[in-house]
């Protein structure tokens, strides 16, 4: 991006938060129409109710592995049927320590809670957003969420910078150095599974992606405040992930997460020890749309702050990303143009959420 400096002075969420307001500032409050609904007694099938009994799908990776053939297809089939039904799954036994996961979210908690300055040290800006941050886009007069962030490079390796990464607590570096190791290995298994269930060679999405050590990796630590007013600001905008795809790391004590299904939105419920995947636009452009990047949200808390982790897995840059060839047949054309990840951030960014979909009819009438 061109632009070296926000359009206005940057507002740290968490300091308004702690600073004992009662109402948010006008530049938080969403459009009535994408405020969540808070009523805990929502009338049934109304837009934005929230299920208490549904949840997305949980699988237990263990079953992959093991002897019995039985359980190995009925866990790819629960893979198969999450990725084209809902987008979304979350994973156990996932090959990541519990202890790890946990170390990860305490060292970034403990990071914003240090003094505004310390944080202040890391302050980034729209150039490449590494660093310390409160606001994505350069729009000024943008009505912004309520959120603060910190976000950071891990691959390929010549991106990777750890002098920008927070030195305190003493610990981060090491832990996230550790942590992001294993979240890749983690993400290139999950690759391979949905790899299979498209019935194409179980290394073509990481080769898609530029392969092992030439993928792109980045962390996205979100610090979402207490807020004083729920129900008129989110946390985190309605989107689908531009990316190949997330793998988040939820807080273990406040939900936040929310997955439209339908004109619906579901609050994610997570499991202890789980992490939570979904889909994200390169995936779905490579798939030729049989796996689904879906919309989500994140709604804050008036009475507890929440940490959440989200890892994203991407193509390298400068690789050209369309429908794998196996996929495209006479009855269900290629639905995307070839375009790069580079490209593909452009044009959403110029497009906003219509995006994908002008791309889809752009590319039926030149079939």
């Amino acid at each position: 991006m061109a632009c070296q400096s926000w359009p206005e002075p940057v507002i740290r969420v968490q300091a308004l938060s702690e600073s004992g307001i009662i109402s948010i500032p006008e530049r938080f409050i969403k459009p009535q129409s994408q405020r969540p609904i808070t009523n805990t007694s929502p009338p049934k099938n109304a837009s934005n109710n929230v299920d208490e009994e549904i949840n997305i799908p949980v699988i237990d990776m263990k079953h992959l592995y093991g002897d019995d053939k039985r359980l190995r297809e009925e866990t790819l089939q629960r893979v198969s049927e999450a990725c084209r039904e809902w987008g979304f799954f979350q994973v156990l036994n996932h090959g990541v320590s519990p202890d790890l996961m946990k170390r990860a979210r305490e060292v970034w908690r403990e990071f914003f809670h240090h003094p505004l300055e310390v944080k202040e040290m890391y302050a980034n800006s729209p150039t490449t957003y590494e660093g310390y941050g409160s606001r994505l886009g350069v729009k000024k007069g943008a009505i912004l969420d309520w959120s603060d962030y910190f976000f950071l490079h891990y691959m390929p390796c010549s991106l990777r910078d750890q002098t920008k990464w927070p030195s305190l607590p003493t610990s981060l570096r090491n832990v996230i150095s550790e942590y992001s190791k294993e979240v890749v290995k983690l993400g290139g298994r999950v690759l391979q599974l949905m790899s299979i269930n498209l019935g194409l060679r179980d290394d073509f999405l990481l080769n898609a992606f530029g392969g092992e050590n030439d993928l792109g990796a980045c962390l996205r630590v979100n610090f979402y405040p207490k807020c004083p007013q729920p129900d008129l600001t989110l946390g985190l905008s309605p989107h689908s992930d531009p990316g190949g795809m997330t793998i988040l790391l939820p807080d273990d004590n406040v939900s936040g997460l929310q997955v439209r299904r339908g004109e619906d939105w579901i609050t994610v419920k997570p499991v202890p020890d789980a992490f939570i995947i979904n889909i994200g636009d390169q995936i779905q452009v490579l798939s030729n749309a049989i796996y689904k990047s879906i919309e989500h949200r994140v709604i804050v808390n008036s009475n507890k702050d929440r940490v959440s982790l989200a890892f994203f897995y991407n193509p390298r840059s400068d690789l050209l990303i369309q429908p794998a060839k196996e996929l495209v047949t006479k009855d269900r054309p290629a639905l995307y143009p070839p375009m790069t990840f580079d490209e593909y951030r452009l044009y959403i960014r110029t497009k906003g959420p219509s995006g994908k979909a002008q791309l889809v009819e752009s590319s039926s009438s030149q079939t």
